[in-house]
């Protein structure tokens, strides 16, 4: 059994695929981690080196490997719906549960992080957040099996939700 968790950062993938895991008997992997561990690189310095493209190039590479095992919660990045090569190994892993937020909530809870480089380059941090959501919920909703609004919800709650869904499925 897998789970797999899509969503905008700041949607509440980490903390919940920690709980997730705990009540499943199941590992947490974290891709991010994995593609910053892959390279020897933080993400702002993948990008830095190898632009967006490479390491959307990496992040495909590290999706495949992943989805291929069994017995994780895959605590997906933000932008894994950026590639259409991610989409069915990330389906066929296990029900996909796509975590969304609204902007402002989005927006009070990533406002200090440093691990991703701007996606615009020229939006205020709120410009920016509402227009990449905005491209990417079209993706979110087409690679999801199930989506889980995560405002104003606490982690337990959204993780007794999926629980409760991943073990019908």
């Amino acid at each position: 059994m897998n789970v797999v968790l899509v969503g905008y950062r700041g949607t509440g993938k980490t903390a919940v695929a920690r709980c997730v895991a705990e009540r499943l008997g199941l590992i947490v992997v974290s891709l991010d981690e994995e593609i910053q561990r892959a390279a020897g690189k933080s993400i702002p310095e993948i990008v830095e080196e190898r632009g967006w493209p490479g390491f959307r190039d990496l992040e495909e590479e590290i999706v495949r490997r992943f989805a291929a095992r069994d017995g994780q919660v895959l605590d997906c990045g933000g932008g894994v719906i950026e590639r259409e090569a991610n989409f069915e190994p990330l389906r066929a892993a296990g029900p996909v549960f796509w975590l969304k937020a609204s902007v402002p909530t989005i927006v009070e809870r990533i406002a200090g992080d440093t691990q991703r480089p701007s996606l615009t380059g020229t939006k205020s941090f709120t410009e920016e957040v509402a227009e990449v959501l905005e491209r990417r919920t079209p993706l979110y909703r087409r690679i999801a099996h199930y989506e889980i609004t995560t405002d104003d919800r606490s982690i337990d709650e959204i993780a007794t939700e999926i629980c409760r869904i991943a073990k019908q499925s």
